[in-house]
């Protein structure tokens, strides 16, 4: 079954880091809680959930260098990548894949995200990427598409002429947000190897997802978190 690239938040493009060596990955989860249909105040009132975040919004809200420290270098998004990525071996994401072929909900129109390397040595990567959306809408889809991504623990993924060889671990999240997933993936291929980590997190309408190597994804995630969901008057 061949998925869009647009599936399973980026699947495509974790492949082709994985082939460059760059520290990256895809999440799964620690099973959700249910959806939350208010926001809830520290003194413990409660008010309706907010309204989605536009793609300008969201970029305004995404970790940059000095949110980073010393070290860190923003890299050039990678064009849009319109090839089809197959999945062998894993039954789930294939029935996703054919889900999405049919217009499925899984890619949220309200986006953003950026990527650094690191000082630190070859594969000292971070990205980020931002989804906003209903709240019930990423319940629903982001869970599903991480229970797929988790229901094999390994499989194949073919783009182009290359298969990489994928294999999964759930981990335990630190405990953010309203809810939240994550994964350690280790890409294979041709005999090199790459393990990578990816911590989601949702906050009412807005998804931050961190992806790299282990150490990276476990230093900032907070903070991306914290920027992500901040109130400003800007919105």
């Amino acid at each position: 079954m061949r998925l869009r690239t647009t599936t399973v938040l980026s699947l495509s493009a974790l492949a082709v880091l994985a082939l460059t060596g760059c520290s990256t990955g895809s999440a799964a989860p620690i099973r959700p809680t249910s959806p939350a249909t208010v926001s809830v105040h520290p003194d413990g009132a409660s008010a309706p959930a907010s309204a989605p975040l536009s793609s300008a919004a969201l970029a305004k809200r995404l970790l940059d260098e000095s949110d980073l420290g010393e070290g860190y270098t923003r890299t050039p998004q990678r064009p849009a990548q319109h090839d089809d990525v197959t999945v062998i071996g894993c039954p789930a994401l294939e029935k996703l894949g054919s889900e999405a072929a049919v217009g499925d909900s899984l890619d949220f129109p309200h986006k953003a995200k950026v990527s650094f390397t690191y000082a630190g040595g070859p594969g000292s990567a971070v990205a980020e990427e931002l989804y906003s959306d209903t709240e019930d809408k990423l319940f629903r889809s982001v869970g599903r598409i991480f229970e797929a991504m988790t229901s094999c623990p390994t499989y194949q993924v073919l783009t182009g002429s290359t298969a990489i060889g994928v294999t999964t671990q759930k981990v335990p999240a630190t405990r953010l947000g309203d809810e939240r997933w994550s994964l350690l993936l280790t890409f294979t291929d041709g005999g090199r190897g790459s393990v990578m980590k990816q911590t989601a997190v949702r906050t009412g309408t807005v998804v931050v997802v961190i992806s790299g190597s282990p150490s990276l994804v476990d230093a900032h995630v907070r903070k991306a978190v914290a920027k992500a969901t901040a109130v400003r008057s800007a919105g």
